[in-house]
């Protein structure tokens, strides 16, 4: 018997499928090498963005094209894209109204620094799709967050924030904070970290509501700040009532909630907060806002709008912390409100979460086949195979079952079958142009690779 970890595939068996697929993609990839093996001339580390060579691939693939649901590079190879953009593009590559708003758009002028038409139609349908009846737009979600929390610091007069242990809000500093072995320490591979985040960042475990509670009794969180559900590791699934503790909890304790939906909007045309009646009282939402234009919204709710009128009228005038010059700019406002009006649909939501529940279901037969020690998890349309029994109750859990390597090699392969998924993580996402078809692709190649790694174990 092979030494094997919690995963249940050998060592060897890993390490076997990644040869085997790497000189697969070599050898089909001779346009995509020639250009991109040694990197692309001029950029650190050959790509435009460091992260870029997170693919666990031998070389970037550089894109010809993508079109709903499909992706191609420029070896030809048509990939079902199950990634789109780490969720950027969750409604598909260039939706037609979307692409027809751009262009429009593009002859009017890119930038302004004044509102437009646009402007005004999105703030009437912000409230109506989100809840909340004060908006203001931002560049990406990191802005989004890090001005909501301004705004908590300032109305509340409190100095703290509190994250639970695994999240994700983008490249926010104060959420730069994990637990280890019980303790709040700045995580690692921090670059250029000057500052002891833990002073002004509580952490406790996701689904851990005594812990919770604990941490605001000294009433000096402004805001916890969190995501619905876990998910830019192992996806944690709320347990039953943490969403309501948590939201009493904040109350009895003056602390304000804010919940960023960048990934968990995959959920209902108003988030996973619409669909299961959460009530922050502070909301951010980035990245497929504006159907892959960088753009965010943030919102908040009358009581907070009041306060904050108060502190800036009690401040002087001049630099408030927050907003960029491209912040709301023409492009992106009319991106936005064609994805609010025409893409991000009751329709398109029943179609994907049809086919995510086809997925789920498929992957999981699969894991069941191979008999290994595996599981799905799913909020909406966004979808996770996880390499480890389930389901994770919290953050260390969902660390502890990363098997970067098996999941390297898994996705790797995958892409060699004509199906791309997100790089930093088993995730899936089904968008209003995904095809059954594709779905079952996807579903083939899965089983396909787990029945080879069960023979050899």
């Amino acid at each position: 018997m092979m030494a094997q970890d919690h995963t249940g595939v050998p060592k060897a068996a890993i390490a076997a499928l990644m040869a085997a697929e790497q000189d697969r993609f070599i050898a089909a990839h001779p346009r995509s090498a020639e250009a991109a093996a040694n990197g692309l001339s001029g950029f650190y580390q050959g790509v435009p963005m460091h992260w870029m060579r997170d693919w666990p691939l031998p070389f970037p693939i550089l894109v010809q094209n993508a079109h709903g649901a499909t992706l191609t590079d420029i070896d030809g190879h048509e990939r079902a894209d199950f990634c789109l953009g780490d969720t950027g593009a969750m409604f598909g590559h260039s939706p037609p109204p979307v692409a027809k708003a751009i262009a429009e758009q593009a002859q009017r002028g890119l930038t302004y620094m004044l509102p437009t038409a646009d402007a005004a139609a999105i703030g009437h349908l912000l409230p109506q799709i989100f809840g909340l009846p004060h908006w203001q737009i931002a560049t990406t979600a990191t802005d989004a967050n890090r001005f909501a929390l301004r705004v908590a610091r300032a109305v509340t007069g409190r100095p703290r924030i509190l994250v639970f242990n695994g999240c994700y809000h983008g490249t926010v500093d104060e959420t730069f904070v994990r637990l280890d072995k019980g303790q709040a320490v700045n995580r690692p591979g921090l670059l250029g970290q000057f500052t002891d985040l833990t002073r002004d960042t509580a952490v406790v475990e996701f689904n851990d509501l005594t812990a919770l509670e604990q941490a605001l009794k000294a009433g000096d969180i402004a805001c916890v700040i969190t995501e619905p559900v876990l998910t830019n590791s192992c996806m944690v699934l709320p347990e039953p009532g943490f969403h309501a503790g948590l939201r009493r909890l904040t109350r009895e304790t003056g602390t304000l909630l804010l919940i960023d939906e960048t990934h968990t909007i995959s959920t209902a045309r108003g988030g996973y907060s619409a669909r299961y009646g959460l009530e922050p009282d502070m909301f951010v939402l980035g990245k497929p806002i504006a159907g892959g234009i960088p753009a965010s919204i943030w919102g908040f709710t009358d009581d907070i709008a009041r306060r904050l009128d108060a502190v800036r009228a009690a401040t002087p005038s001049g630099h408030s912390g927050m907003g960029t010059t491209l912040s709301a700019n023409a492009l992106a406002l009319a991106a936005m409100r064609a994805v609010l009006e025409q893409v991000m649909t009751a329709d398109a939501y029943a179609h994907m979460e049809r086919l995510a529940d086809r997925l789920e279901k498929g992957l999981m037969a699969a894991i069941t086949a191979a008999s290994l020690p595996w599981h799905v998890a799913r909020v909406g349309a966004r979808v996770e195979f996880i390499c480890a029994p389930g389901p994770l109750r919290n953050g260390t859990a969902a660390e502890a079952a990363h098997a970067p390597e098996l999941e390297a090699a898994l996705h790797l392969a995958l892409l060699n079958r004509g199906c791309l998924i997100a790089p930093f993580h088993n995730m899936m996402l089904v968008c209003p142009a995904t095809t059954a078809i594709q779905v079952d692709r996807l579903i083939a190649a899965f089983t396909d690779i787990t029945g080879q790694l069960r023979r050899v174990a």
